[in-house]
């Protein structure tokens, strides 16, 4: 499947505040993780699909609650897909931390600038695919915030552009 050129996004999630009930309790971390196996799965209804490694911290959050976001990432965001793939990467705080972004209005979930194209998405239906979740999410918003450059693309291992 190396052979098989794939867009690149970031998926970010925030986590649901420590006590909802409790204004002052802490908010909930930002989540981001960099996918590859994201589609797009119909136009009416508008719905979309990623790939998550079971037991991930991605899957485990969107287990709980349904709302999450997509930023389709442009050639010249290499590093923050690097950043978001480590393996033992550190915390998400901090990986979020010099990266330009803005919340989403539904989702509140961090939704990167200069990005080609955003969307927020709510979780209708997950499939157990072998040692993977597909999670299947109605669009509830998409935006192109950025028409500069081309994709992020990934291809035989290593992010590569067009042309």
């Amino acid at each position: 499947m190396s052979r098989l050129a794939a867009g690149v996004v970031l998926v970010t999630a925030q986590e649901p505040p420590l006590d909802p009930d409790d204004p002052t309790a802490p908010g909930g971390e930002d989540i981001g993780m960099t996918a590859t196996a994201f589609l797009s799965v119909s136009l009416d209804p508008p719905l979309v699909m990623v790939s998550l490694r079971a037991g991930s911290r991605m899957d485990d959050l969107l287990a709980e609650q349904p709302l999450w976001a997509v930023s389709v990432l442009t050639e010249s965001q290499r590093h923050i897909a690097g950043r978001f793939a480590m393996k033992g990467r550190i915390s998400d705080r901090l990986l979020f931390e010099d990266i330009p972004y803005v919340r989403g209005g539904i989702t509140h979930a961090p939704l990167v600038g200069g990005a080609l194209a955003t969307l927020e998405c709510r979780t209708e239906q997950t499939v157990t695919a072998g040692d993977h979740t597909l999670v299947i999410g109605r669009v509830l918003t998409a935006e192109l915030p950025s028409a500069d450059g081309g994709p992020l693309l990934y291809f035989k291992g290593r992010y590569r552009q067009l042309g």
